[in-house]
């Protein structure tokens, strides 16, 4: 076992060296520094095959950040907590979401909601809708956390009070979803409204990030239920996107987070495709103050990710798909 801690020490104490090295300021969090996020085993093959899929990161960051010189703003990738991981184990891990193609969405049917005009910047978090970042962990569940998620805003949003709720009661009871193997927003939503399941908090049904069989709580003891939601193709219209975030509330999204995997700041505006959906997160605000405006994206990768968190998407040219599937709650 010492052996393994000592290998784990020398690989992070060589990557970290070659990027000072190259002119690189790197912020390591506190749980990269101790090695949390990596599973070092006995076996020499395991670590063989770790070490490679480290130095296949350093490429592909590299590559990454030399796109980036000369945006303002610019994304910033390198060492995270998904370094140690193939690019093909973080999509069978953690890029689980099922896409859903959506309805254009209908200026003329569904009109300005709002009065007076919408501000250049606007945050739910602000408004005290939005709890701590969470952590899905090796359960391929963003589908259920973005729902939920946004329930819990919609409900402070209508004058009630931040909750913490069930997010393993969706992952077990979601029958038309998998599970940590997977799952679709807009089925996710269409299950809460056709069942009006009472979402319980998380002390009453916590997070074991396994898929387990359901538990049935009598109606006695409360809930959070779905009235209603709605979905829409807002490619080509973030404008109205961004109008509805403000009256309806944190937009459930799904999109294309490939190169989510070495992520750890800046605003994205390159390397993120449409129509190439497979990662659910939740939009909670905008900023359209500054040369580039964006999206104030929640994800549940843990705050160790990204910027605590949070990752920032250009508006107006639907990367990463932003905008092709788009939900909204109604309570």
């Amino acid at each position: 076992m010492a052996h393994v801690e000592t290998l784990a020490l020398l690989l992070f104490c060589h990557l970290v060296l070659a990027r000072f090295c190259n002119g690189e300021l790197i912020d390591v969090s506190e749980d990269l520094r101790k090695g949390n996020n990596f599973k070092w085993t006995s076996s020499t093959e395991e670590n063989t095959r770790i070490w490679s899929n480290f130095h296949a990161s350093e490429k592909r960051q590299a590559f990454l950040n030399s796109h980036s010189k000369g945006f303002n703003f610019s994304t910033k990738y390198g060492i995270n907590q998904f370094s140690h991981l193939s690019q093909q184990q973080f999509r069978d891990i953690y890029l689980r979401a099922q896409p859903d193609v959506a309805p254009r969405y209908n200026v003329s049917q569904h009109g300005r909601l709002g009065a007076g005009d919408y501000p250049p910047q606007f945050d739910w978090r602000e408004r005290r809708a939005v709890g701590p970042i969470q952590n899905q962990q090796s359960c391929g569940g963003c589908w259920a956390f973005s729902v939920v998620a946004a329930i819990e805003a919609v409900l402070v949003k209508n004058g009630g009070m931040l909750q913490d709720l069930s997010v393993q009661q969706v992952i077990d009871c979601a029958y038309k979803s998998q599970g940590c193997s997977g799952g679709s927003t807009v089925d996710t939503l269409d299950w809460l409204k056709q069942t009006r399941e009472m979402l319980v908090n998380e002390t009453e049904y916590p997070y074991t990030a396994k898929t387990g069989v359901c538990q049935i709580f009598p109606k006695s003891l409360g809930g959070v239920s779905v009235k209603d939601y709605a979905v829409f193709d807002f490619s080509g219209q973030e404008e109205r996107m961004k109008e509805r975030l403000v009256d309806w509330g944190p937009l459930v999204v799904i999109v294309d987070a490939t190169s989510w995997q070495d992520y750890l700041g800046g605003v994205i505006q390159h390397h993120c495709s449409s129509r190439h959906a497979n990662h659910a997160v939740l939009i909670i605000g905008y900023d359209t103050k500054g040369d580039v405006p964006f999206w104030i994206v929640r994800n549940s990768w843990g705050e160790s990710w990204g910027d605590k968190g949070y990752v920032y998407i250009k508006m107006g040219d639907d990367v990463c798909g932003v905008a092709d599937t788009v939900a909204a709650v109604f309570l």
